[in-house]
């Protein structure tokens, strides 16, 4: 569990010691006063706090409003160790944005459930979130995840007048794949096309499973040019890669490729680049298939 990091802040030094002892299957920060920890917060990856209230200058209370008010870091639970254990002081720090509180001296097994509990459901969420915007065979987004994203990517491409293109691809005569060797082969064939798809994409650029076997590609800071040498250099590497089958058979087979620019500086949304890309994809089926058209 050494992935996760707890910020632990308490002015008492002692407490410091007794919480990091017990949590030693974590990454532990211990910091004793808040200054120093908003610091601390402000480089590194942080999944829980544990927030001491009574602390000279400034105290947890403080400290967790700053936190809350700050959108990178609002959404780091927080736990309030105190041991203040009146109404007053235990609403407050639920009404300013405290996860859980724990009255001082805490039981070290009831404090660590409580850790373990939140990072769990921390786990949870991440995992939903996945299971959300990805699709589950290849692994790539899905497409209402990929629209999302894509228009946030568009909007700061405008800001920044920066170029951006999209790439429509598809599997050459896909039924004959699933009507001679089976769906399973042909599920294997999506999958062997999204694992090249993802040699070819730079972080800031974001690639889909469209539906079925077809696939969109968003290439950041790529003018039109630019794409259509990607778009070249993909559909030779999927013409020459081969997808091994049982009982030494191999399997080869070739995608049709359409290329739109994505006008970002004229408002050119981003299902206009992406119907334009189909059409583009469309006319290279019609023509021959295995090759790159441009709208």
């Amino acid at each position: 569990m050494v992935d996760k990091t707890i910020l632990v802040i308490d002015d008492t030094i002692s407490n410091l010691d007794i919480v990091n002892n017990f949590l030693i299957d974590y990454d532990v920060i211990a910091i004793d006063n808040g200054a120093d920890a908003i610091n601390i917060i402000s480089s590194e990856k942080i999944n829980l706090i544990l927030l001491d209230i009574m602390m000279p200058d400034m105290d947890g209370y403080e400290v967790c409003k700053l936190l809350k008010s700050n959108k990178n870091t609002k959404d780091i639970p927080i736990i309030f160790l105190s041991s203040k254990a009146d109404e007053d002081s235990i609403e407050m720090a639920y009404d300013i944005g405290g996860i859980d509180y724990v009255t001082k001296p805490f039981k070290p097994k009831e404090l660590l459930a409580k850790v373990r509990r939140e990072l769990y459901l921390q786990d949870l969420q991440e995992e939903l979130k996945l299971l959300a915007s990805t699709d589950p065979m290849t692994k790539l987004y899905n497409r209402r995840y990929f629209m999302e994203i894509s228009k946030s990517i568009l909007d700061l491409a405008k800001r920044n007048k920066r170029c951006s293109a999209i790439i429509m691809l598809d599997i050459d005569k896909f039924k004959n794949i699933n009507d001679t060797y089976g769906h399973n082969i042909g599920d294997d064939a999506i999958i062997l096309l999204s694992q090249t798809l993802q040699k070819f994409t730079r972080k800031s650029d974001v690639v889909s499973r469209w539906g079925g076997e077809e696939f969109v590609m968003l290439l950041s800071n790529t003018d039109f040019e630019g794409a259509l040498v990607i778009a070249e250099k993909l559909r030779v590497t999927v013409e020459n890669q081969v997808l091994v089958l049982e009982e030494n058979q191999e399997l080869k087979f070739t995608i049709s490729i359409g290329v739109s620019a994505v006008d970002t500086q004229n408002d050119l949304n981003i299902e206009a680049a992406i119907n334009r890309a189909d059409e583009a994809l469309y006319e290279a089926k019609e023509s021959g298939r295995n090759k790159v058209c441009t709208k």
